[in-house]
């Protein structure tokens, strides 16, 4: 075993068996308290009175054999959590990032998440809302409103939330209707001119229902200076907030076994999202400073300090999120009062994004923000029945799943006007510098002169003509219906041991249709198609100085020799993906059908009422898809390198992983510390790599992926009044294998450690209350999060690489002691860290490399008010 297997093994069976060690004292109490008679119930006020629904039914955290980060309300509050992105400061393990625009946000556990900006992936780690599955992270990076808790369960979840998952689940519960009236109000300004308001009102409609709505505006200005060169872009700022929040709910109570919750919710962003900054800075800066009005396309000097980002085109984005749902609870007189409970749900998701795809101020490649060339959306309606009861002995659920989900996404570039002659100019300079030296030792040479011109002499098309407009227009349109039956239940084996099996049989059906088309004509690149070999000779011929005075034998020799070590490189370049013609008018239609079984196997013994110990194995899923991008090869197929070969089969296989856990959870100081520690090793098959090679998205399987490692998790109520700690940290091997893979930019994966990884995450929060006098109150709280050095690109480019680095947050509140009112000081990123979300290739920019950026230091002001 490696040096650093052993390192993480023995590290993890020491602290579980520490604690699993200290059982006997702690079973003694706990025995006693059990023969107590006549005690009263109480209600309870101690850390180990935290309930989850982990396994859909409410438990008491510390007996669920799962890894479970529980984020309540206060401290979701003090840390600043509007969405999932503010959430992984919290969680160790957790990271959350964005790239092109808030539409495309994922979240990874333990490393693994759904890797690239492609919709036809879904989610390894998923989004489930007030019950409700939500078919990508996206929809997760909103203002997620009123939350009573956030539940982060680690591992694949497949047995008992709604799709499955490979990764984990974030199941977020928001605050429900109560028969109390109450009214509460919100109003926040910060840096950067943010400015926020909320409301929420609640109150009884009768004796047996009750109402609860809540609404919210947020704005921000953008926290990137953008250089627009000549434009037509006029906004000079990036990442600004402009959202919009409002759900409302109804609970009806007819009986006392019978409970009905309508919900209906509607979000928008109206924002511009996203530019990036340079982090390395390549030969192709002088083309495009030189084809800039004002000489000034990209910084020449990389400086991410500055937040300084480049985009003559909008990034405009319109986000749109809106649903329905019901969810019934009845206590059956079936079954010894089993609960049946049914979650109906519609929802309708969608997005339109402007694109500056260079990131430059040159007017090079763009997507237009309109809903015909720009969007992206998902209409969903989903099922789910269960049935949940106990006997004696056994703890039972069985239940039904379905959802039949609709995604339409458009797909398109434009040129822009300096498209031609950027392209021109980089490869003419390149083809016609090698050529010249292969020529020198001959004694002849090549002129080089405007090289801009040679692509089109490649074409026979006169300059500024090959390539203009809008250059594609695709469209995907995917169904998706999954269908699952389920069951989980834990066996009361005996007092101290429990048996809990969960089985799931899903199937998968999912049918595309897409049509391409190049509405320009892709002149440039039909023309090269046609005969490459001969049109490159043609234009070479008419570069070397005095090629015609040559002897024709002497001639065909020169040719034969050059034309085939660059032909493919100039149709490549004259073949890019939006440009290549040979997509124009195709119609494929693809299906595929996936019947799959996944479960899991608990053994958990409680050794007393204060530590419980688990051992698990899970198989988990997820479903395969289609690549909804333009694909192309050398050979025609997904698994063939770089070509310009149009990819008709564009689907991968599903996802698997076998996850095993030995863990441990410990109750001390009477309930009010609580100390959890899981060792996990789980080993992934097929794992869907979406990785973009600075032209197109390409999707691959990885034959295996291992991520292995420590969960430890602190909760702690200390004896000093008012103070109270959570904490916890996260040790990951996450790492690809051996398998070699057939792109050569894929080179630097098999054998390392996976993208978004770090192996160490950890995060500490402080929190303390104090009275002032008898008629205020004091709060303060001071989190961090720590995530040691990872690479941010799916490719492996050293220069894709993050240090590490610790975002710290923070914030200070005076109010009233029966929290009537309270005003707070707050900080995110204390220290104003600089640090990459996500690293990318600079598109048709070799030798470039550019960064998502992670938010900067934003503080404010935040009065509470609540009658």
């Amino acid at each position: 075993m490696a040096r650093g297997n052993l390192q993480y093994t023995g590290m993890a069976i020491a602290v579980i068996a520490a604690l699993s060690a200290l059982a006997a004292a702690p079973a003694a109490r706990a025995q006693q308290a059990r023969e107590a008679p006549g005690t009263e119930a109480k209600e309870p006020v101690t850390l180990s009175a935290l309930t989850v629904t982990a396994q859909k039914r409410e438990q008491a955290l510390q007996e669920v054999p799962i890894v479970v980060n529980v984020l309540g309300e206060q401290l979701l509050q003090d840390a600043g959590v509007r969405d999932i992105k503010d959430m992984q400061v919290l969680v160790p393990g957790l990271t959350v990032t964005s790239t092109q625009s808030a539409a495309q946000t994922t979240a990874r556990i333990r490393g693994i998440g759904t890797v690239g900006d492609n919709a036809g992936l879904e989610s390894s780690v998923g989004i489930v809302i007030d019950g409700v599955y939500r078919p990508r992270n996206s929809v997760g990076f909103t203002d997620l409103g009123e939350l009573e808790r956030i539940e982060v369960l680690k591992g694949p979840q497949g047995t008992v939330f709604g799709k499955n998952t490979s990764a984990g689940v974030i199941n977020v519960v928001t605050r429900r209707p109560s028969y109390t009236q109450s009214a509460e109000g919100e109003v926040t300004v910060g840096n950067y001119g943010a400015v926020g308001l909320a409301g929420a009102y609640n109150d009884a409609l009768g004796e047996r229902s009750a109402m609860r709505i809540y609404a919210a505006l947020r704005s921000r200005d953008g926290v990137d200076e953008v250089r627009t060169g000549g434009g037509p872009r006029r906004e000079t700022d990036d990442g600004d907030q402009n959202m919009k929040t409002v759900r409302g709910q109804l609970l009806f109570e007819p009986t006392d076994t019978l409970d009905i919750t309508l919900a209906a919710d509607y979000a928008s962003r109206e924002e511009n999202c996203c530019v990036t900054v340079t982090t390395h800075r390549g030969p192709t800066a002088a083309i495009i400073n030189a084809l800039t009005p004002g000489g000034e396309g990209v910084i020449p000097v990389p400086d991410p300090e500055r937040r300084l980002a480049y985009s003559n085109r909008s990034t405009e984005q319109d986000i749109k999120d809106k649903g329905v749902q019901a969810e019934i609870n009845w206590e059956t007189p079936w079954a010894g009062g089993a609960t049946l409970t049914s979650i109906t749900a519609w929802r309708d998701w969608q997005s339109i994004n402007g694109l500056d795809f260079d990131y430059s101020a040159a007017d090079v490649l763009y997507r237009a923000p309109d809903e015909d060339e720009s969007l992206t959306a998902f209409e969903t309606f989903s099922q789910e029945l269960r049935l949940t009861g106990s006997t004696e002995k056994v703890d039972w659920m069985v239940g039904l799943f379905y959802s039949d989900e609709q995604l339409d996404r458009n797909e398109t570039y434009r040129y822009g006007a300096a498209y031609e002659p950027y392209l021109s100019t980089l490869v003419g300079s390149q083809v016609l510098a090698g050529i010249a030296a292969q020529l020198q030792p001959m004694g002849l040479t090549v002129n080089q002169a405007n090289p801009a011109t040679f692509l089109s002499q490649v074409s026979g098309r006169p300059y500024g003509t090959n390539y203009t407009g809008l250059a594609t227009l695709d469209r995907h349109d995917q169904q998706a219906r999954s269908a699952a039956i389920f069951t989980n239940n834990t066996w009361h084996a005996t007092d101290a041991l429990d048996v809990t099996i969960g089985l799931r049989y899903t199937r998968e059906q999912k049918d595309l249709r897409s049509v391409f088309s190049n509405p320009n004509g892709g002149t440039a690149c039909g023309a090269t198609l046609a005969n490459p070999a001969a049109r490159v000779g043609a234009a070479l011929a008419q570069r070397i100085n005095g090629f015609s005075s040559l002897p024709a034998p002497l001639q065909q020799q020169l040719l034969a020799a050059l034309v085939p070590a660059v032909a493919p490189s100039i149709a490549g370049y004259m073949c890019l993906p939006w440009a290549n013609v040979a997509h124009n008018g195709r119609d494929v239609s693809q299906s595929r059908t996936e019947k799959e079984w996944s479960g899991t196997l608990k053994l958990a013994y409680n050794w007393s009422d204060d530590v419980m110990t688990y051992v698990s194995a899970a198989r988990g899923y997820k479903a395969g898809g289609f690549n909804l991008d333009r694909v192309q090869s050398s050979n025609g197929l997904s698994s063939g390198t770089q070509g310009i070969v149009p990819v008709d089969d564009t689907s991968f296989a599903g996802e698997f992983v076998d996850s095993y856990e030995i863990g441990a959870k410990t109750t001390w100081a009477g309930g009010n510390l609580l100390l959890n520690a899981a060792l996990f090793h789980q080993t992934y098959e097929n794992f869907q790599l979406n990785s973009f090679l600075g032209t197109s998205f390409v999707v691959r399987s990885i034959p295996e992926v291992t991520s292995r490692g420590v969960d430890a998790e602190l909760m702690w109520k200390t004896g000093v009044d008012g103070l109270s700690l959570q904490g916890g940290f996260t040790y990951a091997e996450t790492e690809y294998g051996d398998d070699p893979l057939p792109d050569a930019d894929l080179a630097l994966l098999p054998g390392n450690q996976m993208s978004f990884a770090p192996k160490w995450s950890g995060n500490a929060s402080v929190t303390y209350e104090w009275d002032i006098g008898e008629r205020l109150a004091g709060r303060f709280n001071i989190g961090a999060k720590y995530m040691s050095d990872y690479n941010t690109g799916s490719d492996l480019d050293p220069q894709k690489a993050q240090d590490a680095y610790t975002l710290v947050n923070a914030r200070l509140g005076i109010g009233a002691a029966d929290q009537r009112w309270m005003l707070e000081l707050w900080g995110q990123n204390l220290t104003d860290e600089t640090y990459k979300q996500v690293g990318i290739d600079a598109p048709i920019q070799s030798g470039s490399w550019n960064a998502f950026l992670g938010a900067p230091r934003l503080y404010g002001v935040t009065l509470r008010v609540r009658y």
